[in-house]
């Protein structure tokens, strides 16, 4: 899963044709959970992509002129084959030049492996956090800008033992996402003194969770953990606790934020606390404000994400001096990463013109890109806590 990087020679010599290259109109597959278990989360999330491929575009630095649009695909977040469909189309017939996407891990994992890789097309996942995604033998064409669930799992034990517990109770959905984070959950917090009581994965798409509830609460934790998906069986879970009176505790991992949440349950999530991928940077502050500008939620679940996958693929294009799917593979950790003049949001036409004259550029973006040799980046968090209907950040770990 090595990515390999171009030479520096090639690289530069690449970019410096950038600006002579014939101009075109480019596409860029945007594939999201339009419909499943977090539609209320994709629209931002895609608004956030496409923000960077208009800012490219407007520019007029990008390819000798070229412009850069979306064509969004709809993952549904947990259909494989639904999944790997949208996206053979996105390949095959509308020939985008890259994937921003996917979200969910097990449609990410399955879009790799059944289409993109073999394909050669560059993947750039803003939410794919399973941590089997580490693994998969992607020949180099598959990326995220967020961190793996391993991470997440430590995180999230950290803010259980903050805040004093010593036994929990876990219900996770019952995919490669849900089993990772439990996983990765589960040993941090052992190994930190914790007692998981109970662990049990749930089914999205059910009506009453009254049973699940019920076996949970039965193992006697003192608060619930719930690693699913804010508007299917996560919301349920927590809807059922409620009504039973078996939990008044419950700390949720990134899966589970959403408005859609409080405007569900209401003065009943008070307290509610969750952990998210975010970023301390400056350029997490900048990008907010053009994006609430643009009618985006900038500080949405991965919308910071989107934006940064989207605009990695964009830079890399410039630095390849074209829209070829190998170049942009060969290309995105050039751009991604020092050497080079730090870019924030808003700054990809600077970066363009960087690169076009044969320059180099180190892309931070909103959360402070930063990729590993095997594309991915060891990420932020923050912690969350819902107050007076509105998720308040706490801290960052």
């Amino acid at each position: 899963m090595k990515k390999l990087l171009m030479s520096g020679v090639t690289a530069l010599a690449l970019a410096a044709g950038a600006a002579s290259a014939q101009a075109e109109d480019i596409k860029v597959g945007v594939i999201l959970g339009f419909t499943g278990p977090i539609e209320s989360l994709t629209p931002d999330m895609a608004g956030g992509a496409e923000m960077a491929l208009s800012e490219a575009s407007e520019s007029g630095k990008l390819l000798g002129g070229s412009t850069v649009s979306s064509v969004r695909a709809d993952s549904t977040c947990v259909d494989a084959a639904a999944a790997t469909s949208a996206a053979e189309r996105l390949i095959t017939s509308d020939k985008v030049a890259a994937i921003m996407g996917a979200d969910c891990s097990g449609v990410t994992m399955a879009v790799a492996n059944n289409v993109a890789v073999s394909n050669g097309v560059v993947m750039i996942s803003p939410s794919a956090t399973s941590p089997a995604l580490t693994s998969i033998d992607d020949k180099g064409y598959f990326f995220r800008t967020a961190p793996s669930d391993a991470r997440q799992g430590e995180v999230l034990a950290d803010i259980a033992i903050s805040r004093g517990l010593k036994s929990v109770a876990v219900t996770y959905t019952n995919n490669d996402y849900g089993k990772g984070l439990d996983e990765a959950f589960r040993a941090a917090f052992e190994a930190a003194g914790g007692k998981v009581e109970i662990s049990a994965a749930h089914e999205d798409g059910k009506a009453d969770y009254s049973a699940e509830v019920g076996a949970l609460a039965a193992a006697g934790a003192e608060a619930l953990m719930v690693f699913g998906y804010v508007d299917q069986g996560g919301k349920g879970i927590i809807e059922a606790s409620l009504d039973a009176g078996a939990f008044d505790t419950f700390i949720g991992s990134d899966g589970m934020i959403g408005e859609s949440l409080i405007d569900a349950l209401g003065s009943d999530l008070e307290g509610f606390v969750t952990s998210e991928p975010s970023s301390k940077t400056d350029g997490m502050g900048v990008f907010v404000e053009s994006a609430n500008a643009a009618g985006i939620k900038g500080d949405g679940p991965f919308v910071a994400q989107s934006y940064d996958a989207a605009a990695l693929i964009v830079l890399a294009m410039q630095a390849a001096g074209s829209a070829d799917r190998a170049a942009i593979q060969a290309n995105i950790l050039n751009v991604a990463n020092a050497p080079g003049e730090k870019i924030n949001p808003g700054e990809l036409g600077k970066a363009l013109e960087i690169l076009a004259n044969g320059g180099q550029v180190d892309y931070q973006g909103a959360t402070g890109v930063e990729l590993t040799d095997i594309g991915e980046t060891p990420g932020v968090y923050k912690e969350q806590e819902v107050k007076d209907g509105a998720y308040e950040t706490i801290k960052f770990h």
